[in-house]
Parts: C-alpha cells; sequence; structure tokens
C-alpha cells in the first residue's frame, strides 16, 4: 500500500506538486522532475499481463494546482463555520476564479507543453481546473518516460503506468495531477456498447407493505426470534414520515427555491420519463414536473480500452433522482452525468457542476474501494471540493457498501472521496419502518447471511458478511478540528502511527439497507419486452440521495444555503435532539428472492438478512460510531436546528 499522508491541519490537504529531485553542489541542474506517487501502488511488475498498443489513442487531463491553496482552503472552512466571522459570507464563482483558480498562464503554459510535445489540446473548463489531451499511448510513453500496460488486479483488468510520471522542469510547477491514463479500480469494466435498458427484476412475494407487517412463522426460528418478511420497499410518503418532514414537505417547505444536482456515470435514455411515472404511481400529489428535471451528459468516452456497460448505471442513476424528489419534491434536479464510471472522470462531471455553481447542493455515490490511490488524484478532487465550500455547495457522498474494506484491500479503510474533510459522507442504516409511518427499529447497516438449507439455517446467526456501510479512519486526512472533542479519540487514533488522528467516516447516516430499502421504477428489459417495472433497492447510493433532499429542504426553509455542512453538524446538532442516535440491535428481516430474479419457474431462495453484523473492525455504538457517524437526522429538529 502507499504509503499514507496525514498533515497536523485541521484538515490534511495533499499536495500533487513534483518532488525536485536533489542535485549535488556543482552539478549541473536536471532538466526534469518526476511527479512523486503519480503511478497507483497496485500497478507493480507482478500484476502486469501486457502492454497497451501502441497506437491506442487515449484522452487525459493534466490539472493545474490552486493558487494560494492553504488560504483557499482556510477561507473554504471560514465560510462554513458558524460563529466565524465570514460564516455564510460564500464566494460567487467570478470571485473564486480571481482569486484561486489558475491563471490563464499557467494554462498558456501548459497547454503549449502540450502542443509542442505532440498532443492534441482540448477542452479547459472556465475554473481553469485542467487541460485536457489526447494522444497515442507510444506518444504518451515517450513524453512521460513511462510504460502504459495493462494490470491484473482485484480480478479486474485495468490500465495503468508503470513508473511516476516524468515532466519537464520548466512546467512542473504549473502541473498538479495527470488524471486519465490510469483508470481507478470503482467499479467491473466492460466493452463500449449502445445500452439496453438492464435485465428486468421484480421482488417475490411474501414481502410487506411496511417493517413487520408479514411475519415468518413457517421456517424456523432464527437467534430466537419469528421475524419479520423483508418490505417490498418503501416508497417517499413513507420515507419522509420516518424522517420527521412530512408534514412540512406538505406545508410547503418541500425544496422549493433550490437546485439538486446529482453525478453518476452516461444517462438512461428513460431516466425522467421513469422517475415522473413512479412520483404519479407512488406519490400523486408530488409530481415530477419536467420543469423541475434537467440534464448533462458527456459523450461516452470510447477512448478507453474498457469502456464502462453503461445499463449497469441505469439503477443508480434512477435510484439518486426518485430518492432526491422523494424527499425534496418541490427542488429542481439537475444530473450530470460522466463520460464513464472512471472515478477520474466523473470528477470532471462534478468540476463541471462547481465551476459553475449550477446547484445548491450535489448528491455523489462514487468512489474508490479504500484510499490507496495516487496522491495527485486526491489533490485534484480535494481542490474541487475547497471550491464548492467556498461557493456554498454541499457535496455529499455515499460512504460505500463494503464495510471496512477489509476483504476488498487487506486493511481496514473507509472509502475516498468520502474520507476528504470537506465533504459530507453519508452512512447507512437499516430500517424499519410500521404501519403508521414510525421508525420501529433502525441499527447500523452491516448485512450477515443465512441461507435455508435443508430446513436449517446456514451458517448459523448472524450469518456471513454480505455487505454494509463503509466507515473507518482515515490514512489520508488529518482528523478535522470540527470532529476534536465529538469523535472518540480512539477511533480517531486507528490506522495510524505516533499521535496522529485521522479523519473518522461516515458523519450521518440514512437508510442503506438493500433489505429495508427505497422502491424504484425503472425501465426494463423482460422475457416479453421492455417495460417499465419496480422493485426494492438499496445502498449507501440510496442514503445519499435521501439526505441531500432532506438537506435542500433545510436550506427552503433556513433562506440560505449550509454550503458545507460539517461544521454545522458537529457543532450544532451533535448530541442534540435533532439527530438520533443510533445503537446496535439484533434482529433482520427474512428475504425470498426468485432463483431467476423473475418469477417462479426456478424455485425460490429464501434467506435471513441480519442486522448490524457484529465481526467487522466498524462497529454501531451509543454516541458517535464508524458505521452511522452522529446518527440520522430527526425531523422539524434537525431542520429548525440547522
Amino acid at each position: 500500500m502507499r504509503r499514507s499522508v496525514l498533515l497536523a491541519s485541521a484538515t490534511a490537504l495533499i499536495t500533487g506538486a513534483a518532488v525536485v529531485i536533489a542535485t549535488p553542489a556543482g552539478a549541473a541542474t536536471p532538466s526534469t522532475t518526476t511527479l512523486a506517487n503519480s503511478r497507483p501502488s497496485w500497478a507493480t511488475a507482478s500484476a502486469k499481463v501486457g502492454d497497451l498498443a501502441a497506437s491506442q489513442q487515449l484522452s487525459f487531463q493534466v490539472y493545474l494546482p490552486l493558487r494560494n491553496e492553504a488560504a483557499a482552503e482556510a477561507q473554504a472552512l471560514a465560510v462554513s463555520t458558524p460563529g466565524n466571522a465570514a460564516y455564510g459570507h460564500y464566494l460567487s464563482t467570478a470571485q473564486v476564479r480571481a482569486l484561486y483558480s489558475p491563471t490563464a498562464a499557467n494554462v498558456q503554459a501548459v497547454s503549449s507543453w502540450l502542443s509542442s510535445a505532440g498532443f492534441g489540446v482540448g477542452a479547459v473548463p472556465v475554473n481553469n481546473a485542467y487541460v485536457s489531451a489526447t494522444g497515442t499511448a507510444a506518444r504518451i510513453d515517450s513524453v512521460f518516460k513511462i510504460k502504459l500496460g495493462n494490470y491484473r488486479v482485484q480480478g479486474q483488468t485495468r490500465r495503468a503506468i508503470d513508473r511516476d510520471l516524468t515532466l519537464p522542469r520548466t512546467i512542473a510547477a504549473s502541473v498538479a495531477s495527470v488524471s486519465g491514463l490510469a483508470q481507478s479500480l470503482n467499479a467491473p469494466l466492460s466493452t463500449p456498447s449502445v445500452a439496453p435498458p438492464p435485465a428486468g427484476f421484480r421482488n417475490a412475494q411474501p414481502c410487506g407493505a411496511y417493517y413487520g407487517q408479514k411475519i415468518d412463522t413457517t421456517d424456523p426460528a432464527y437467534d430466537g426470534q419469528h421475524l419479520p418478511y423483508a418490505p417490498c420497499g418503501y416508497t417517499p410518503p413513507q420515507l419522509r414520515q420516518a424522517y420527521g418532514i412530512d408534514t412540512a414537505v406538505h406545508g410547503g417547505l418541500d425544496g422549493r427555491g433550490q437546485t439538486v444536482a446529482i453525478v453518476d456515470a452516461f444517462a438512461s435514455p428513460t431516466l425522467y420519463s421513469d422517475a415522473a411515472t413512479y412520483a404519479q404511481r407512488n406519490d400523486p400529489t408530488h409530481p415530477l414536473l419536467a420543469s423541475q428535471y434537467s440534464q448533462y451528459v458527456f459523450p461516452e468516452d470510447t477512448s478507453l480500452e474498457d469502456a464502462c456497460g453503461a445499463s449497469g448505471w441505469y439503477g443508480e442513476q434512477t435510484l439518486d433522482v426518485e430518492a432526491v424528489h422523494g424527499m425534496a419534491p418541490g427542488a429542481k434536479i439537475l444530473y450530470v452525468g460522466a463520460a464513464s464510471c472512471d472515478d477520474l472522470v466523473m470528477d470532471n462531471a462534478l468540476n463541471y457542476i462547481v465551476a459553475n455553481r449550477l446547484a445548491d447542493v450535489v448528491s455523489n455515490s462514487y468512489g474508490d474501494q479504500g484510499e490507496d490511490l495516487p496522491a495527485g488524484e486526491v489533490t485534484e478532487f480535494h481542490n474541487i471540493a475547497i471550491q464548492a465550500a467556498l461557493e456554498g455547495m454541499g457535496l455529499d457522498f455515499s460512504s460505500g457498501d463494503s464495510g471496512d474494506e477489509v476483504a476488498n484491500v487487506g486493511q481496514p479503510e473507509p472509502d475516498f472521496s468520502a474520507s476528504d474533510p470537506l465533504v459530507t459522507a453519508v452512512g447507512g442504516t437499516s430500517l424499519g419502518i410500521g404501519a403508521n409511518g414510525h421508525t420501529v427499529v433502525q441499527t447500523g447497516w452491516e448485512t450477515g447471511k443465512s441461507t435455508l438449507t435443508g430446513g436449517a439455517w446456514t451458517p448459523p446467526p448472524p450469518g456471513a458478511y454480505l455487505y454494509g456501510a463503509g466507515g473507518g479512519t482515515s490514512r489520508l486526512f488529518a482528523e478535522p478540528s470540527y470532529q476534536v472533542g465529538v469523535v472518540p479519540d480512539s477511533l480517531a487514533r486507528e490506522n495510524q502511527t505516533g499521535s496522529n488522528r485521522g479523519r473518522v467516516v461516515p458523519d450521518i447516516s440514512m437508510d442503506a439497507d438493500p433489505n429495508t430499502g427505497m422502491l424504484i421504477g425503472i425501465t426494463q428489459t423482460f422475457p416479453t419486452g421492455v417495460a417499465y417495472g419496480e422493485y426494492r433497492i438499496g445502498g449507501t447510493s440510496l442514503a445519499s440521495p435521501l439526505f441531500t433532499g432532506l438537506v435542500a429542504v433545510s436550506n427552503q426553509m433556513s433562506h440560505h444555503d449550509h454550503g458545507f455542512l460539517n461544521p454545522v453538524l458537529y457543532g450544532f446538532t451533535a448530541h442534540t435532539p435533532a439527530i438520533t442516535d443510533v445503537v446496535h440491535v439484533k434482529g433482520g428481516v427474512v428475504r425470498v428472492d426468485y432463483v431467476n430474479g423473475l418469477d417462479s419457474t426456478n424455485g425460490f431462495a429464501t434467506s435471513v438478512r441480519s442486522f448490524d453484523y457484529p465481526n467487522l473492525t466498524i462497529h454501531t455504538t451509543p454516541g458517535y460510531d464508524n458505521v452511522t457517524g452522529l446518527g440520522v437526522p430527526n425531523g422539524n429538529s434537525f431542520l429548525a436546528l440547522l
């Protein structure tokens, strides 16, 4: 694993500046420098499976450093922190560009160098964050003194470079990082295609209209309990009632005047129509009007060797749009589809929103597994987060769906970008909503699975770990000032060396368990043809848009944008009725699934999905914990205190 970078500042700032090669006295100054930590640590010689074809065309971005980065971050925290004289005095996009964005001279220097090196020079965003370029693998190898290749890691083949990038010393100061040469490990890849609607899926019966409606009394008890069947999927009114805002929404506190942006990869061609149909069927008093919805979709990047298949993202997009609208049915929604599912490309989509200040709050459900990625990639994202905070935009990120990540990366780690201290990391709970819309059970989302086999539950309680909310202590970022005194010191010290303390994830939580999840509606490909259908879904990809929608309602109620919310969450809502603490609860649900995902032709599979699986390194406890953070928002108390 790459060595962690821990700084002593309130929020750690990782720079991607080139490391200057030391020169002995009297020796000639070298003409080049290396961009430290620009090679992914997983790109080892033993993992390499072959070179990239010399003629292959690639697109990449050269990111430029912010001017006076430390001052920019300090001001971002100041405008976000109650009690500071600058609190709420956000900067306009023009002010951010004038004070902190890379200069036109920086852009010109990088553009001229790229052109002289034989690359095609492309777009530059309005905040001058990066310069786009294209070139063949052979040209890239020659200019950057590296070798592009394919590497097999975690069962996936990814493109990477074999050593740190080399840059001319004359240009190094204008380069923070180079992204797009190596692919991230965030999602499975497939060959480019025009994606049809995803394969059809249906919930099997029995399932309940609410938690506890139907109890499984025919199968053996599980850990001494006859458990309820899983809900069929909660609707927006149920979720608003559970979080205590349904009355406020019906009274006009519904997010109107706010714009919520959503970042995903690609765009389902039926995204709006599916969400509108879903609202009409499940929340008819709150339709999704065409005037409320807009989208901007980057052209699919087919220059990637293995471009992401699009249809696998359609459910994610649909969930995000329908969850945001469900919580804030009066808000406008801007959907931005990235060119691919690579995190670096999705960061470009996020930068498009931030550079143009196109939204008040943004929901993001993408990220890396763990924090093992080149330092320059961390820097480029962190700089986007700084600009968002300066402009009063909140960035919410799902904390991940793989628990402590030990099974994937070999050691406990939170996921990046959720671990960045300038975003709000949204963790997950398992949520039981009763017949009257009130919460009857709530605990941290970490699922164990036991399958009914030969009349017995195998393995026995609590089952085998299946999935759960991401969390833990960052190896990249120091403990931010807003967590000091709220997050237990024992958690801040995990994964650290010496007296260091790290940023702990998550910050807050909402429903995420797929077994107590939200009903969504989406166009699917069934054996009988393409048709709209509904099914239950979850993950912290549900928790993040639920929370983002709630923030939009809060912004409307307060008559101002809260921007980067963490200083408020920790300073004003921690240990108050505004946030409900989440503690460990035993139990679970019985889930019945069609073996073929569609009907009873191939029979059924019955399993228990147990709550809050206990055998990870992260745990749900009283007070702040590294599964649910501070807890869950508590309706009007939360809205009022913000």
